[in-house]
């Protein structure tokens, strides 16, 4: 089979337009690939497949332009919290980043920079929604229909979607009756005005210790609703010098280096398995938390819990916020929104705007998408004690169905990880051409064994064995987000594997 050679079929009906393309309301596509999101897995493994030769495939984005995450995370103050050198494709160094923790306007636009060089554009349509996939057996294809009418017919499916998708709204009682505005940090309402509004902020998220320092100080009023405290450490964050850009960028080896010893640092970090540098990492919290003059609000900002238990968080100015005459701490969670009120425990708060900084629904990879394998069985029934792959990217029953920073993948740098599995990936579509099969997918042994391992692993990481409320478990109490292990450990399972699928 000849990957970069795939005829297309067309049926025409009434033209929409969409942007740079022309679609028909009824058209249905063949691709040997279909790749689902623009985000930072879409586009390397699209960059890697044209790198490849392999020119037959699409990448379908529902959003109105590309970048993921990056496209729709807009709050203010957003930004990575991996150190930003670490931030970029190994194919693709980037030497000026402003900032050590470069903001999302930043990140949006080296990925801009990425499809532009490698002229990935023409294989991207934007404004298009994945409502379905089902597999085909008797032609071994996947059918994917969009929510325009419009379908794609793909021998591959590759799922870019990852596991910060899907908002998580509290069910609070209420909600429906509140009058003012109300929306998600991760579906930020542009051009609305926060200037002299009395604003609460629900949930202490990531995104919250990101946004609430960027909105203290033109806010009439700021109410946080925080149900338990985080550990939430120093970093630094002054921005570059312009010597210091010198350097990056003139130099071979000042980038490279530093990336190495960012990598370096991480690894006794997020494998969580050193007990020294858990602790030193608490008393960072500490030291961090005397910026809170208020003795009583410092204790409620707190954690009880030990680093690591749940998302580790970085910033300088998040505590200092505290010290505003305008700005409270509710340590409470909130029990009900009335139409201009915030009520939690024997108090309300009126408020003009609710902003919710409570993060994605994690554990439920593939959530937004139908996704259907072989007999009809739906990857919601097959997850239904929680999301399980072998080695994060592929899972059985499922034929031809790869994913990228699917479950158990979340570690380190997302973009390095995202490049080892489209690494992988690619190795897997050469065996298959190699050997004309039509498709593969991973035994049910191996992934059945594959998975009682890794949460053997996971249950042997002290941090984790605590159920204090973060998002790492699935609804059966399985950790289904995290790698317990180095990014070297899982580059070298992956390069390693052999003999784990079963073909046609």
């Amino acid at each position: 089979m000849d990957p970069g050679h795939v005829s297309s079929e067309r049926y025409n009906s009434t033209v929409l337009d969409l942007g740079r393309h022309r679609v028909n309301s009824n058209e249905r596509i063949r691709k040997r690939i279909a790749i689902i999101g623009a985000g930072p897995g879409g586009i390397c493994a699209g960059i890697q497949l044209l790198k490849a030769g392999i020119k037959d495939f699409v990448i379908i984005e529902k959003a109105a332009g590309i970048g993921g995450t990056w496209w729709h995370n807009r709050y203010p103050g957003a930004e990575c919290d991996v150190p930003s050198h670490l931030y970029s494709f190994s194919f693709e160094p980037k030497k000026d980043w402003s900032r050590p923790y470069a903001r999302q306007p930043e990140i949006l636009e080296y990925m801009r920079h990425c499809v532009t060089k490698y002229e990935l554009t023409p294989y991207i349509r934007l404004t298009k929604e994945v409502a379905s996939a089902r597999w085909d057996e008797d032609s071994t294809t996947w059918d994917i229909s969009l929510t325009d009418g419009t379908s794609v017919e793909s021998d591959i499916l590759i799922s870019g979607v990852g596991m910060f998708t899907e908002l998580n709204y509290p069910d609070i009682p209420g909600v429906d009756e509140f009058r003012g505005t109300m929306f998600h940090t991760g579906a930020w309402k542009d051009g609305h005005d926060l200037t002299g509004e009395r604003v609460a902020v629900i949930g202490t998220a990531a995104s919250a210790v990101q946004m609430i320092p960027e909105i203290a100080d033109c806010v009439a009023q700021l109410s946080v609703y925080q149900r338990r405290p985080q550990w939430i450490l120093p970093k630094e964050d002054t921005a570059f010098t312009t010597e210091q850009l010198a350097e990056f960028i003139e130099s071979d080896i000042a980038v490279p280096s530093r990336r190495a010893k960012i990598r370096e640092g991480l690894e006794g970090f997020i494998t969580f398995s050193n007990r020294e540098i858990l602790l030193n990492a608490e008393d960072a919290g500490r030291k961090n938390l005397s910026a809170v003059k208020d003795l009583q609000t410092r204790e409620k900002l707190t954690p009880s819990m030990a680093y690591g238990c749940r998302r580790p968080l970085a910033s300088n100015l998040y505590y200092p916020v505290f010290n505003r005459p305008n700005v409270r701490l509710i340590n409470s969670a909130v029990e009900r929104i009335s139409a201009n009120a915030v009520h939690a425990e024997n108090e309300s708060t009126v408020v003009d705007t609710v902003i919710f900084a409570t993060g994605f629904q994690t554990t439920r990879y593939l959530s937004c998408i139908d996704v259907y394998g072989r007999d009809g069985i739906s990857i919601h029934e097959a997850w239904e004690n929680g999301a399980q792959a072998y080695l994060g990217i592929t899972t059985s029953n499922f034929p031809n169905l790869f994913m990228l920073y699917g479950p158990n993948t979340n570690n380190g740098s997302i973009l390095e990880m995202i490049e080892l599995q489209v690494a992988y990936i690619l190795r897997q579509l050469r065996f298959m051409d190699e050997h004309e099969l039509r498709w593969m997918a991973p035994k049910s042994s191996k992934m059945t064994e594959y998975n009682k391992l890794l949460q053997r692993d996971l249950q042997n990481v002290d941090v984790w064995r605590a159920d204090c409320g973060g998002y790492y478990r699935g609804r059966a109490g399985f950790i289904v987000t995290q790698w317990p292990h180095t990014m070297d450990e899982y580059k070298s399972r992956l390069e390693s594997d052999r003999g784990s699928f079963a073909t046609g």
